[in-house]
């Protein structure tokens, strides 16, 4: 339990660092508004057989690896100059990439008209101080240990349900542990519980309504709840 409220707190403070560095313009939307169509953003990145173009981590590595700078303190403004230059203006001569790389994936095709000079500023900045290897690091440990629980916790994790829930503790909703054990929790109880939520549900919970959680897949909701009622064999 401890382990995923650590989790959950390094998720909750990686976000905040990464989101230090802001200009009025938000550079993180806007990367997600005009480039997610064709780079993947994810860190750890995500590769896929018929991607368009290489992940936005190995683009801001790649530039900022083999920007021209005569000094470490000229190396992020470069590479910010150089993004607002080739994303309007891209030719194979100013690329970064590897020939295979290229031959792979081509020249991009030029933004003009599509995004501003400030955009482009804002898009820039947040690239290059999100993707580092600082933060590399720090997601791919998180990852690592998301990876090694089993799914049901991982899913417990990933979707919110520790705002409300421990495994041994009543919070705001009632600890897993109590769940598991109530008389008449089946797996279809649960599974029904958890996509529909508490609305009109229980006398007792003094105003706390669970949401519903339709959004999930049926095997993901169905992992969920075995997950939970086998928290009670392991309380035992």
């Amino acid at each position: 339990m401890k382990r995923s409220l650590f989790l959950a707190t390094a998720l909750f403070f990686i976000g905040c660092s990464q989101n230090a560095h802001k200009s009025n313009l938000d550079g993180e939307k806007l990367l997600q508004q005009k480039c997610s169509q064709c780079h993947n953003l994810d860190l750890p990145p995500q590769t896929f057989e018929n991607e368009k173009a290489p992940p936005m981590m190995a683009v801001a590595f790649h530039v900022k690896n083999f920007v021209p700078a005569n000094n470490e303190s000229e190396r992020i403004p470069n590479a910010i100059a150089f993004v607002k230059d080739y994303v309007i203006a891209p030719s194979r001569s100013k690329s970064f990439c590897d020939k295979e790389s290229l031959d792979s994936y081509g020249v991009m095709p030029s933004q003009k008209g599509k995004v501003t000079q400030d955009e482009l500023q804002a898009i820039a900045q947040y690239i290059f101080f999100h993707f580092t290897q600082k933060n590399l690091d720090e997601a791919q440990q998180i990852q690592n240990k998301l990876n090694a629980m089993p799914k049901g916790e991982r899913l417990v994790l990933t979707n919110g349900c520790l705002a409300c829930h421990r495994v041994d503790k009543k919070i705001v909703g009632p600890a897993f542990q109590d769940i598991a054990k109530k008389k008449g929790n089946s797996l279809d109880v649960l599974i029904h519980s958890i996509k529909n939520g508490s609305k009109n549900k229980y006398v007792t919970s003094k105003g706390a309504i669970m949401p519903s959680f339709k959004k999930l897949n049926d095997d993901d909701i169905k992992t969920i709840a075995q997950w939970i009622l086998s928290l009670n064999k392991e309380s035992k």
